[in-house]
Protein backbone atom coordinates (compact mmCIF):
# COMPACT_ATOMS: atom_id res chain seq x y z
CA UNK A 1 0.00 0.00 0.00
CA UNK A 2 1.27 3.38 -0.87
CA UNK A 3 0.66 5.72 2.50
CA UNK A 4 1.75 9.36 2.49
CA UNK A 5 1.97 10.16 6.43
CA UNK A 6 2.20 14.35 6.44
CA UNK A 7 4.60 15.36 9.44
CA UNK A 8 7.26 13.82 10.60
CA UNK A 9 6.67 14.87 14.73
CA UNK A 10 6.38 12.19 17.08
CA UNK A 11 3.55 10.22 15.98
CA UNK A 12 4.25 10.67 12.11
CA UNK A 13 7.40 9.08 12.74
CA UNK A 14 6.19 6.47 14.59
CA UNK A 15 3.48 5.62 12.07
CA UNK A 16 5.90 5.53 9.41
CA UNK A 17 7.81 3.12 11.23
CA UNK A 18 5.26 0.89 11.90
CA UNK A 19 4.21 0.99 8.27
CA UNK A 20 7.68 0.98 6.76
CA UNK A 21 8.66 -2.15 9.06
CA UNK A 22 5.64 -3.91 7.07
CA UNK A 23 6.88 -3.14 3.72
CA UNK A 24 4.38 -0.69 2.71
CA UNK A 25 5.43 2.01 0.07
CA UNK A 26 5.61 5.29 2.58
CA UNK A 27 6.62 8.69 2.13
CA UNK A 28 7.33 10.86 4.97
CA UNK A 29 6.19 14.82 4.32
CA UNK A 30 7.30 17.89 6.85
CA UNK A 31 8.34 21.92 6.01
CA UNK A 32 10.92 21.09 8.80
CA UNK A 33 13.52 19.54 6.27
CA UNK A 34 15.52 17.96 9.51
CA UNK A 35 12.66 15.47 10.85
CA UNK A 36 12.40 14.63 7.19
CA UNK A 37 15.74 13.73 7.30
CA UNK A 38 15.27 11.74 10.79
CA UNK A 39 13.16 9.76 9.04
CA UNK A 40 14.71 9.13 5.89
CA UNK A 41 17.95 8.03 7.68
CA UNK A 42 16.36 5.70 10.38
CA UNK A 43 13.59 4.40 8.34
CA UNK A 44 13.06 2.87 5.08
CA UNK A 45 10.53 5.40 3.73
CA UNK A 46 10.80 8.80 1.17
CA UNK A 47 10.78 11.89 2.43
CA UNK A 48 9.82 15.51 1.19
CA UNK A 49 10.48 18.77 2.49
CA UNK A 50 7.55 21.28 2.30
CA UNK A 51 4.03 22.21 3.62
CA UNK A 52 1.93 19.63 3.39
CA UNK A 53 -0.98 21.20 1.90
CA UNK A 54 0.43 22.51 -1.00
CA UNK A 55 -0.66 20.63 -4.07
CA UNK A 56 2.94 20.45 -5.91
CA UNK A 57 4.28 19.46 -2.35
CA UNK A 58 1.89 16.20 -2.55
CA UNK A 59 2.53 15.83 -6.03
CA UNK A 60 5.92 15.34 -5.29
CA UNK A 61 5.38 13.11 -2.92
CA UNK A 62 3.64 10.91 -5.16
CA UNK A 63 -0.10 11.92 -4.28
CA UNK A 64 -1.32 10.94 -8.02
CA UNK A 65 -1.43 7.06 -6.80
CA UNK A 66 -1.22 7.06 -3.53
CA UNK A 67 -3.98 4.38 -1.34
CA UNK A 68 -3.73 6.45 1.91
CA UNK A 69 -2.91 10.06 3.16
CA UNK A 70 -2.36 10.83 7.10
CA UNK A 71 -2.37 14.03 7.69
CA UNK A 72 -0.58 14.49 11.56
CA UNK A 73 1.42 17.78 11.22
CA UNK A 74 0.98 20.40 14.08
CA UNK A 75 -1.71 22.74 12.73
CA UNK A 76 -5.28 21.57 12.98
CA UNK A 77 -5.89 23.45 9.79
CA UNK A 78 -3.10 22.44 7.54
CA UNK A 79 -4.56 19.17 8.30
CA UNK A 80 -8.37 20.00 7.01
CA UNK A 81 -6.74 21.76 3.86
CA UNK A 82 -3.97 18.32 3.39
CA UNK A 83 -6.73 16.13 3.50
CA UNK A 84 -9.39 18.79 0.75
CA UNK A 85 -6.43 18.84 -1.57
CA UNK A 86 -6.11 15.13 -1.62
CA UNK A 87 -9.81 14.34 -2.61
CA UNK A 88 -10.28 17.59 -4.64
CA UNK A 89 -7.35 17.21 -6.89
CA UNK A 90 -5.75 13.70 -6.28
CA UNK A 91 -8.82 11.85 -5.69
CA UNK A 92 -6.91 9.92 -2.65
CA UNK A 93 -9.28 7.25 -1.57
CA UNK A 94 -8.55 7.76 2.14
CA UNK A 95 -7.75 10.46 4.23
CA UNK A 96 -7.31 10.45 7.35
CA UNK A 97 -6.69 13.84 9.70
CA UNK A 98 -5.32 14.81 13.20
CA UNK A 99 -7.22 17.47 15.37
CA UNK A 100 -6.97 18.81 18.25
CA UNK A 101 -9.47 22.07 18.81
CA UNK A 102 -12.03 20.83 20.29
CA UNK A 103 -14.70 23.42 17.64
CA UNK A 104 -13.44 21.09 15.11
CA UNK A 105 -14.67 17.62 17.17
CA UNK A 106 -18.03 18.81 18.21
CA UNK A 107 -20.84 16.61 17.33
CA UNK A 108 -23.00 19.24 15.77
CA UNK A 109 -21.11 20.25 13.49
CA UNK A 110 -19.72 16.60 12.17
CA UNK A 111 -21.58 17.23 8.78
CA UNK A 112 -18.35 19.81 7.98
CA UNK A 113 -16.18 16.00 7.24
CA UNK A 114 -18.77 14.21 4.72
CA UNK A 115 -17.20 13.88 1.24
CA UNK A 116 -19.17 16.78 -0.43
CA UNK A 117 -17.70 19.37 2.09
CA UNK A 118 -14.59 18.97 3.89
CA UNK A 119 -13.63 15.19 2.99
CA UNK A 120 -12.24 13.43 6.13
CA UNK A 121 -12.98 9.95 6.37
CA UNK A 122 -11.25 9.34 10.14
CA UNK A 123 -11.10 12.27 12.00
CA UNK A 124 -8.84 11.48 15.51
CA UNK A 125 -8.64 13.78 18.67
CA UNK A 126 -5.53 13.08 20.50
CA UNK A 127 -7.10 15.02 23.66
CA UNK A 128 -10.41 12.59 23.80
CA UNK A 129 -8.23 9.55 22.94
CA UNK A 130 -5.70 10.65 26.10
CA UNK A 131 -8.67 11.47 28.18
CA UNK A 132 -10.59 7.78 27.40
CA UNK A 133 -7.03 6.12 28.94
CA UNK A 134 -6.59 8.03 31.74
CA UNK A 135 -10.08 7.34 32.83
CA UNK A 136 -9.49 3.84 31.75
CA UNK A 137 -6.15 4.01 34.08
CA UNK A 138 -8.33 5.08 37.06
CA UNK A 139 -10.88 2.18 36.44
CA UNK A 140 -8.36 -0.15 36.61
CA UNK A 141 -5.89 1.11 39.53
CA UNK A 142 -3.83 -1.74 39.68
CA UNK A 143 -3.01 -2.12 36.18
CA UNK A 144 -0.19 -0.06 34.48
CA UNK A 145 -1.83 -0.44 31.27
CA UNK A 146 -5.36 -1.13 30.70
CA UNK A 147 -7.33 -1.23 27.23
CA UNK A 148 -11.06 -2.24 26.41
CA UNK A 149 -12.15 -4.83 23.27
CA UNK A 150 -14.93 -6.46 21.94
CA UNK A 151 -17.63 -4.13 23.04
CA UNK A 152 -16.22 -3.54 26.13
CA UNK A 153 -16.64 -7.40 26.96
CA UNK A 154 -12.71 -8.35 27.39
CA UNK A 155 -10.05 -5.88 28.42
CA UNK A 156 -6.72 -6.21 27.98
CA UNK A 157 -4.61 -5.16 31.53
CA UNK A 158 -0.69 -4.73 32.02
CA UNK A 159 0.18 -5.95 36.00
CA UNK A 160 3.39 -5.58 37.56
CA UNK A 161 4.20 -9.32 39.22
CA UNK A 162 5.13 -8.55 42.76
CA UNK A 163 7.12 -10.98 45.02
CA UNK A 164 3.69 -11.92 47.03
CA UNK A 165 1.87 -12.81 44.01
CA UNK A 166 0.38 -16.06 44.66
CA UNK A 167 1.15 -18.02 41.28
CA UNK A 168 4.96 -16.88 40.74
CA UNK A 169 6.70 -19.97 39.02
CA UNK A 170 3.66 -21.71 38.10
CA UNK A 171 3.10 -22.91 34.60
CA UNK A 172 0.67 -21.35 32.67
CA UNK A 173 -0.74 -24.43 31.55
CA UNK A 174 -1.13 -25.01 35.51
CA UNK A 175 -2.92 -22.22 35.68
CA UNK A 176 -6.05 -22.94 33.45
CA UNK A 177 -6.18 -26.65 35.54
CA UNK A 178 -6.07 -24.62 38.38
CA UNK A 179 -8.90 -21.86 37.26
CA UNK A 180 -10.61 -23.75 34.75
CA UNK A 181 -13.82 -21.21 34.63
CA UNK A 182 -11.67 -18.08 34.65
CA UNK A 183 -12.06 -16.45 31.19
CA UNK A 184 -8.96 -14.85 31.04
CA UNK A 185 -5.24 -15.25 29.39
CA UNK A 186 -1.66 -14.10 29.43
CA UNK A 187 -0.62 -12.93 26.09
CA UNK A 188 2.54 -10.88 26.69
CA UNK A 189 5.15 -10.79 29.01
CA UNK A 190 7.83 -8.10 29.39
CA UNK A 191 10.92 -9.88 31.47
CA UNK A 192 14.50 -7.94 31.65
CA UNK A 193 13.06 -5.46 29.14
CA UNK A 194 12.23 -8.06 26.48
CA UNK A 195 8.50 -8.50 25.62
CA UNK A 196 7.54 -12.25 24.34
CA UNK A 197 4.54 -13.92 23.89
CA UNK A 198 4.60 -16.83 26.36
CA UNK A 199 4.52 -20.43 25.53
CA UNK A 200 2.48 -22.86 27.98
CA UNK A 201 5.26 -24.12 29.88
CA UNK A 202 6.78 -20.52 30.65
CA UNK A 203 6.51 -19.12 34.25
CA UNK A 204 5.67 -15.86 35.35
CA UNK A 205 8.76 -14.16 38.04
CA UNK A 206 8.43 -11.26 40.15
CA UNK A 207 9.60 -8.70 38.65
CA UNK A 208 7.49 -9.63 35.16
CA UNK A 209 4.89 -7.20 33.64
CA UNK A 210 2.67 -9.27 32.27
CA UNK A 211 -0.85 -8.49 29.72
CA UNK A 212 -3.79 -10.42 30.52
CA UNK A 213 -6.64 -10.57 28.42
CA UNK A 214 -9.58 -11.13 30.60
CA UNK A 215 -13.64 -11.22 30.19
CA UNK A 216 -14.49 -7.85 31.73
CA UNK A 217 -16.65 -9.73 34.21
CA UNK A 218 -13.36 -12.04 35.33
CA UNK A 219 -11.26 -8.84 35.57
CA UNK A 220 -12.01 -8.09 39.43
CA UNK A 221 -11.18 -12.55 39.85
CA UNK A 222 -8.20 -12.11 37.51
CA UNK A 223 -6.19 -9.27 39.60
CA UNK A 224 -6.79 -11.23 43.03
CA UNK A 225 -5.22 -14.32 41.30
CA UNK A 226 -2.15 -12.43 40.38
CA UNK A 227 -2.42 -10.52 44.37
CA UNK A 228 -3.53 -7.40 43.09
CA UNK A 229 -6.71 -5.83 45.25
CA UNK A 230 -9.38 -3.51 43.86
CA UNK A 231 -10.20 0.09 45.37
CA UNK A 232 -12.94 2.19 44.55
CA UNK A 233 -11.88 5.34 43.68
CA UNK A 234 -13.76 8.53 45.38
CA UNK A 235 -11.35 10.87 45.72
CA UNK A 236 -9.10 12.05 42.25
CA UNK A 237 -6.85 14.97 42.08
CA UNK A 238 -6.17 15.96 38.37
CA UNK A 239 -2.88 18.15 37.94
CA UNK A 240 -3.04 19.89 34.60
CA UNK A 241 -6.38 21.87 33.69
CA UNK A 242 -5.85 21.99 30.31
CA UNK A 243 -7.90 20.24 27.43
CA UNK A 244 -7.18 16.72 28.72
CA UNK A 245 -7.69 17.21 32.22
CA UNK A 246 -11.17 18.94 31.67
CA UNK A 247 -12.57 15.99 29.68
CA UNK A 248 -11.45 13.40 32.35
CA UNK A 249 -12.86 15.89 35.48
CA UNK A 250 -16.13 16.50 33.72
CA UNK A 251 -16.53 12.63 32.48
CA UNK A 252 -15.87 11.87 36.29
CA UNK A 253 -18.70 14.75 37.42
CA UNK A 254 -21.24 12.96 35.35
CA UNK A 255 -20.70 9.39 36.85
CA UNK A 256 -23.57 7.95 38.93
CA UNK A 257 -21.01 6.65 41.29
CA UNK A 258 -19.78 10.11 42.32
CA UNK A 259 -16.46 11.03 42.33
CA UNK A 260 -14.86 13.43 44.43
CA UNK A 261 -12.19 15.08 41.91
CA UNK A 262 -10.34 18.43 42.58
CA UNK A 263 -8.06 20.10 39.89
CA UNK A 264 -5.10 21.78 39.99
CA UNK A 265 -4.21 24.01 37.39
CA UNK A 266 -1.08 26.51 36.86
CA UNK A 267 -2.38 29.00 34.28
CA UNK A 268 -4.96 31.63 35.51
CA UNK A 269 -7.02 31.83 32.30
CA UNK A 270 -7.01 27.68 32.25
CA UNK A 271 -8.28 27.44 36.19
CA UNK A 272 -10.75 29.78 35.30
CA UNK A 273 -12.02 28.43 32.10
CA UNK A 274 -11.99 24.75 34.09
CA UNK A 275 -14.03 26.34 36.93
CA UNK A 276 -16.45 27.82 34.32
CA UNK A 277 -16.99 24.51 32.70
CA UNK A 278 -17.16 22.41 35.46
CA UNK A 279 -19.72 22.18 38.64
CA UNK A 280 -18.91 20.27 41.22
CA UNK A 281 -15.14 19.84 40.78
CA UNK A 282 -12.88 22.56 43.33
CA UNK A 283 -10.59 24.13 40.62
CA UNK A 284 -6.96 25.55 42.70
CA UNK A 285 -5.22 27.69 40.87
CA UNK A 286 -1.00 27.11 41.66
CA UNK A 287 1.90 24.63 40.84
CA UNK A 288 1.20 21.19 41.32
CA UNK A 289 4.30 20.54 42.97
CA UNK A 290 3.63 22.95 45.99
CA UNK A 291 3.32 20.88 49.21
CA UNK A 292 0.95 23.29 50.71
CA UNK A 293 -1.29 24.00 47.57
CA UNK A 294 -1.20 19.63 47.45
CA UNK A 295 -2.14 19.85 51.29
CA UNK A 296 -5.18 21.90 50.60
CA UNK A 297 -6.24 19.55 47.88
CA UNK A 298 -5.89 16.53 50.50
CA UNK A 299 -3.24 14.77 48.44
CA UNK A 300 -3.05 12.59 51.83
CA UNK A 301 -6.90 11.06 51.52
CA UNK A 302 -7.05 11.16 47.21
CA UNK A 303 -7.50 7.58 46.04
CA UNK A 304 -5.58 8.51 42.91
CA UNK A 305 -3.77 11.76 41.09
CA UNK A 306 -3.77 12.10 37.70
CA UNK A 307 -0.66 14.11 36.27
CA UNK A 308 -1.99 15.69 33.05
CA UNK A 309 0.37 18.62 32.13
CA UNK A 310 2.11 19.60 29.12
CA UNK A 311 5.48 18.77 30.27
CA UNK A 312 6.57 15.08 31.15
CA UNK A 313 9.15 16.21 33.84
CA UNK A 314 6.37 18.08 35.98
CA UNK A 315 3.68 14.93 35.41
CA UNK A 316 7.00 12.81 36.95
CA UNK A 317 7.93 15.05 39.53
CA UNK A 318 4.20 15.88 40.68
CA UNK A 319 3.27 12.06 40.87
CA UNK A 320 6.37 11.14 42.70
CA UNK A 321 5.19 14.40 45.02
CA UNK A 322 1.89 13.08 45.45
CA UNK A 323 2.92 9.58 46.62
CA UNK A 324 5.44 11.12 48.96
CA UNK A 325 2.64 13.22 50.41
CA UNK A 326 0.27 10.21 50.94
CA UNK A 327 -1.33 9.37 47.53
CA UNK A 328 -2.32 5.89 46.97
CA UNK A 329 -1.93 5.56 43.17
CA UNK A 330 -0.32 8.29 40.54
CA UNK A 331 -0.45 8.20 36.66
CA UNK A 332 1.37 10.03 34.80
CA UNK A 333 0.99 11.59 31.44
CA UNK A 334 4.61 11.03 29.41
CA UNK A 335 4.59 11.78 25.96
CA UNK A 336 8.63 10.91 25.23
CA UNK A 337 9.03 6.36 25.61
CA UNK A 338 12.37 6.88 26.62
CA UNK A 339 11.49 7.90 30.20
CA UNK A 340 8.98 5.00 30.99
CA UNK A 341 11.46 3.31 32.27
CA UNK A 342 12.30 5.35 35.44
CA UNK A 343 8.12 5.14 36.00
CA UNK A 344 8.73 1.80 38.47
CA UNK A 345 11.73 3.46 40.08
CA UNK A 346 10.30 6.54 40.91
CA UNK A 347 7.04 4.16 42.49
CA UNK A 348 4.51 5.78 39.97
CA UNK A 349 1.99 3.32 39.22
CA UNK A 350 1.07 3.72 35.55
CA UNK A 351 1.21 5.94 32.77
CA UNK A 352 -0.49 7.23 29.36
CA UNK A 353 1.90 7.64 26.19
CA UNK A 354 -0.49 10.01 23.59
CA UNK A 355 1.41 8.85 20.68
CA UNK A 356 0.57 5.57 21.45
CA UNK A 357 -2.95 6.04 21.87
CA UNK A 358 -3.05 8.14 18.66
CA UNK A 359 -0.66 5.75 16.93
CA UNK A 360 -3.41 2.95 18.23
CA UNK A 361 -5.83 5.01 16.68
CA UNK A 362 -5.21 5.27 13.38
CA UNK A 363 -3.43 1.95 12.96
CA UNK A 364 -6.70 0.72 13.36
CA UNK A 365 -7.95 2.19 9.81
CA UNK A 366 -4.87 0.67 8.32
CA UNK A 367 -5.13 -2.88 9.04
CA UNK A 368 -6.63 -4.92 6.44
CA UNK A 369 -9.67 -6.81 6.89
CA UNK A 370 -12.41 -6.15 9.50
CA UNK A 371 -10.51 -4.64 11.77
CA UNK A 372 -12.11 -3.16 14.44
CA UNK A 373 -9.77 -1.81 17.00
CA UNK A 374 -5.40 -2.01 17.33
CA UNK A 375 -3.90 -0.80 20.49
CA UNK A 376 0.04 -0.35 20.34
CA UNK A 377 1.96 -1.73 22.99
CA UNK A 378 5.29 -0.22 24.69
CA UNK A 379 7.56 1.50 22.18
CA UNK A 380 5.93 -0.05 18.93
CA UNK A 381 7.31 -3.88 20.14
CA UNK A 382 3.54 -5.66 19.69
CA UNK A 383 0.20 -4.86 18.67
CA UNK A 384 -3.80 -5.87 19.90
CA UNK A 385 -5.52 -6.39 16.96
CA UNK A 386 -9.28 -6.78 17.16
CA UNK A 387 -10.80 -8.73 13.94
CA UNK A 388 -13.81 -10.29 12.43
CA UNK A 389 -13.18 -13.73 10.87
CA UNK A 390 -14.67 -13.72 7.10
CA UNK A 391 -15.14 -16.58 5.11
CA UNK A 392 -11.94 -15.89 2.98
CA UNK A 393 -9.40 -15.89 6.47
CA UNK A 394 -7.15 -18.85 6.32
CA UNK A 395 -8.42 -19.28 9.87
CA UNK A 396 -11.85 -19.61 9.02
CA UNK A 397 -13.23 -23.46 9.80
CA UNK A 398 -10.13 -24.56 11.58
CA UNK A 399 -9.78 -25.56 14.88
CA UNK A 400 -7.04 -23.23 17.10
CA UNK A 401 -4.38 -26.00 17.48
CA UNK A 402 -4.60 -26.40 13.80
CA UNK A 403 -4.20 -22.91 12.93
CA UNK A 404 -0.35 -22.14 12.12
CA UNK A 405 0.38 -18.58 14.28
CA UNK A 406 3.90 -17.90 14.71
CA UNK A 407 6.15 -17.73 18.04
CA UNK A 408 4.95 -13.86 18.70
CA UNK A 409 1.11 -14.42 18.10
CA UNK A 410 -1.38 -15.57 20.53
CA UNK A 411 -5.28 -15.49 20.43
CA UNK A 412 -6.63 -13.81 23.53
CA UNK A 413 -10.30 -13.74 23.42
CA UNK A 414 -12.75 -14.94 20.71
CA UNK A 415 -16.85 -13.32 20.19
CA UNK A 416 -19.29 -16.31 19.23
CA UNK A 417 -22.48 -15.68 18.70
CA UNK A 418 -22.48 -12.92 21.05
CA UNK A 419 -20.85 -14.42 24.02
CA UNK A 420 -17.01 -13.81 24.90
CA UNK A 421 -14.93 -16.84 25.35
CA UNK A 422 -11.31 -17.82 26.30
CA UNK A 423 -9.89 -19.45 23.75
CA UNK A 424 -8.70 -23.20 23.52
CA UNK A 425 -7.31 -25.88 21.26
CA UNK A 426 -10.11 -27.74 20.34
CA UNK A 427 -12.24 -24.15 19.70
CA UNK A 428 -13.01 -23.94 16.01
CA UNK A 429 -12.79 -20.37 14.62
CA UNK A 430 -15.39 -19.59 12.21
CA UNK A 431 -16.65 -17.07 10.17
CA UNK A 432 -18.71 -14.11 11.95
CA UNK A 433 -16.15 -14.65 14.85
CA UNK A 434 -14.76 -11.86 16.35
CA UNK A 435 -11.19 -12.43 17.41
CA UNK A 436 -8.74 -10.63 19.93
CA UNK A 437 -4.88 -11.45 19.12
CA UNK A 438 -1.88 -10.17 20.43
CA UNK A 439 1.42 -10.22 18.33
CA UNK A 440 4.65 -8.75 18.21
CA UNK A 441 5.50 -6.10 15.86
CA UNK A 442 7.71 -8.73 13.52
CA UNK A 443 4.69 -10.65 13.03
CA UNK A 444 1.99 -8.11 11.97
CA UNK A 445 2.13 -9.29 8.55
CA UNK A 446 1.65 -12.72 8.96
CA UNK A 447 -1.38 -11.70 11.04
CA UNK A 448 -2.74 -9.73 8.35
CA UNK A 449 -2.23 -12.66 6.26
CA UNK A 450 -4.56 -14.53 8.78
CA UNK A 451 -7.00 -11.94 8.61
CA UNK A 452 -7.46 -11.70 4.45
CA UNK A 453 -9.86 -10.63 2.66
CA UNK A 454 -11.12 -10.38 -0.72
CA UNK A 455 -10.01 -7.03 -2.92
CA UNK A 456 -13.91 -6.21 -2.49
CA UNK A 457 -13.51 -5.16 0.90
CA UNK A 458 -10.59 -2.94 0.75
Amino acid sequence: MKVIICGAGQVGWQIARHLAGERNDVTVVDNNAELVRRATDALDVQGIAGFASYPDVLEQAGARDADMIIAATHSDEVNMVTCQVAHSVFSIPRKIARLRAKSYLTAIYSDLYRRDHMPIDVVISPEMEVAEAALQRLNAPAAFDTEKFLGGDASLMGLTIDADCPIINTPLKQLTDLFSTLRSIVVGIRREGTLFAPESNDQIFAGDSCYVMSHSEDVRRTLEIFGKTHHKQERVVIIGGGNVGLMVAKELEQRTDRVRVKVIERNRKNAERAAEALERTIVLNGDGLDVALLAEANIERADAVLCVTDDDKTNMLAAVRAKSEGCRMAIALINDPTLEPLMEPLGIDAYINPRSVTVSSILRHFRHGRVRAVYSIGDAEAEVIEAEVLSTSPMAGQRLRDIDFPEGVILGAVRKAGKVKRPTGAMVIEEGDQVVIFTLAKDVPEVERLLQVSIDFF
